[in-house]
């Protein structure tokens, strides 16, 4: 009988992923896998048990899948606290967003699909965004993000360190996932973030910024969006990154400054169905380091952050604020996905 840790978040998607474990057990054991069920209480919990589990079982013969059963935030743990190690990540998307779990060819309304995956998917090693910056204020509950041994050392005194599997934003975008931490609760999917997108967009306030990407050139302007990904979607499906693949030996970068409100708003519709590439001279492409830093008043890079906050997020987790350094690293997370994927 194979054997499976599931990491469950009882809180996912308003409560229901709680509500819906037991008949998701009940479907895993007439599947025949062996199943020790761990339940997150708090933010980061998921990591914590992933990491307990990961130094148990990375020198054990016969290793566990271990399940992320949630949306976006509980893959995103566990895949943190498994990174660099051996053992595999399996996805049981019950979230809002569940982007990643789509990006490896699986869906919430398909649970068949996800159960058929766990037996017999392909496990593929996917690369990682090393995110290293300021810690982000806590803020509703939510925890200022803490040194963590899964993460690796810090490269700059008084930094954090945060991995991301599925993207990394900043700008208007990662106001809108600092905004859900505490509205707009009772919206579910991607509608969610279209209505916070709107109302941050309507009470954004520009923010100069300094920019590096590899060895170019720097840039300045108003930072309206910068995503830094690993897959095609996020923020429950629009396709920031068309065509990105999760194994390709770079990140993808969308850079777009110095929209206006009005051109922001216009935005989400092109960049839910991928066709914001080129509008306004955004660009979009491989990438392998990118930096953002604040300006001072001379208009030079500085180490001190923005005022007000310009926050950068992991995985949809806006935990860090400027400035900020993300690099790609190869092969970091062992994934359990569907046979076929749109990207290999």
């Amino acid at each position: 009988m194979a054997s499976m840790h599931c990491i469950i978040n009882p809180a996912g998607r308003d409560g229901s992923t709680g509500k819906r474990w037991p008949k998701i057990l009940k479907r895993l054991e007439e599947d025949g896998w062996d199943v020790e069920a761990h339940m997150t209480e708090r933010v980061s919990h998921a990591t914590e048990i992933a990491y307990e589990l990961r130094n148990r079982f990375e020198n054990d013969d016969s290793k566990p899948l271990i399940v992320a059963v949630g949306g976006d935030g509980t893959a995103h743990e566990v895949a943190s606290g498994l990174r660099g190690s051996s053992l595999v990540l399996g996805l049981i998307p019950t979230g809002s967003g569940n982007d990643l779990a789509m990006a490896h060819g699986l869906h919430r309304k398909k649970m068949d699909l996800t159960y058929r995956t766990l037996l017999n998917g392909i496990d593929r090693s996917i690369g990682a965004l090393r995110l290293e910056g300021k810690a982000a204020p806590d803020v509703a509950g939510y925890p200022a993000p803490k040194v963590r041994a899964c993460d690796g050392p810090v490269e700059v005194e008084g930094n954090v360190v945060r991995w991301v599997f599925l993207e990394s934003d900043c700008g208007v975008t990662s106001l809108t996932s600092r905004a859900k931490l505490t509205r707009a609760k009772w919206i579910r999917g991607s509608m969610k973030y279209t209505y916070l997108g709107l109302t941050e967009v309507l009470k954004w306030k520009k923010r100069q910024a300094w920019i590096k990407i590899d060895n170019e050139e720097p840039k300045t302007g108003v930072l309206s969006m910068v995503a830094f990904t690993m897959c095609e979607t996020f923020g429950g499906g629009y396709k920031v990154s068309p065509k990105a693949s999760p194994q390709a030996k770079h990140g993808h970068l969308t850079v777009a400054l110095n929209l206006s409100k009005l051109q922001m708003i216009r935005l989400m519709g092109p960049l839910r169905k991928g066709k914001h590439v080129n509008m306004w001279d955004i660009s979009h492409g491989p990438a392998q380091r990118l930096e953002i830093r604040a300006l001072d008043r001379d208009g030079n890079p500085t180490d001190l952050p923005h005022t007000p906050p310009l926050f950068v997020q992991s995985d949809g987790e806006p935990c860090i604020q400027t400035p900020a350094i993300l690099q790609f690293m190869p092969d970091q997370l062992l994934v359990r996905g569907a046979q076929k994927v749109d990207w290999a």
